[in-house]
């Protein structure tokens, strides 16, 4: 298991579009922040970027389903991102990148007004209440979000855990943030008007809906 980890590391420093800037370079100024269209995309579409996205599933589908718009994966863990960005490496997609930081230096590596939407999908829930800060829809997480993201940007949520989904709407509440569409069983209501969103489906998502978990979705705007 070591050894295949020590490959995919390998690996992933080698793909050109896998970024591993240590936190003093994001602290010194990231060469890509404000530039990830001009430098690396090398277009002008809006660039949306996923929170925590694990192997890369749910990023990679988005691009797939959306070769007009920009996407970037964002985790700490480069072996399991590796997944989505061997894929997109073998198939040839070329709006996708993979960020390998902590997620709470998200504001560090873009810049103001430089992301038009963020993902979230299946976050830990970080139950613990001494662990609020990391929740990626805590206060604090929301002020990072607000530091890129363009004003009239959406942040999207889909969550099984029922704690973190109400924990997030009274986030929401409390700061006067605006709903734009809330779901406590995604697939059963089945009306939202994008149904590309409900075309996309983890691994792990579909396990969790084979078990009979129903899925949380959330739209919402910053005020």
């Amino acid at each position: 298991m070591a050894r295949n980890k020590l490959k995919k590391f390998k690996e992933t420093s080698e793909f050109y579009h896998f970024f591993q800037p240590t936190r003093q370079e994001l602290l010194d100024g990231f060469e890509l922040r404000g530039r990830w269209n001009k430098i690396f995309f090398k277009n002008d579409v809006p660039l949306i970027i996923e929170v925590g996205c694990g192997r890369g599933e749910y990023v990679v589908e988005l691009s797939q389903k959306f070769p007009n718009k920009n996407f970037i994966g964002i985790d700490k863990k480069g072996a399991r991102m590796w997944t989505g960005a061997k894929y997109t490496i073998d198939q040839n997609i070329t709006n996708v990148a993979f960020l390998r930081i902590l997620a709470e230096d998200v504001n560090l590596a873009f810049a103001q007004n430089e992301v038009d939407e963020i993902w979230i999908t299946f976050p830990e829930p970080q139950p613990k209440k001494s662990k609020e800060a990391k929740r990626f829809t805590s206060p604090e997480f929301l002020k990072r979000y607000a530091q890129i993201l363009k004003s009239d940007a959406v942040i999207n949520l889909k969550t099984d855990d029922t704690a973190f989904f109400d924990y997030t709407l009274s986030v929401i509440e409390k700061y006067n943030h605006e709903i734009l569409y809330v779901t406590e069983d995604l697939y059963a209501q089945n009306s939202l008007n994008d149904n590309e969103i409900l075309n996309i489906k983890t691994h792990y998502e579909s396990i969790w809906l084979d078990k009979g978990l129903t899925i949380k979705y959330l739209k919402f705007k910053l005020k």
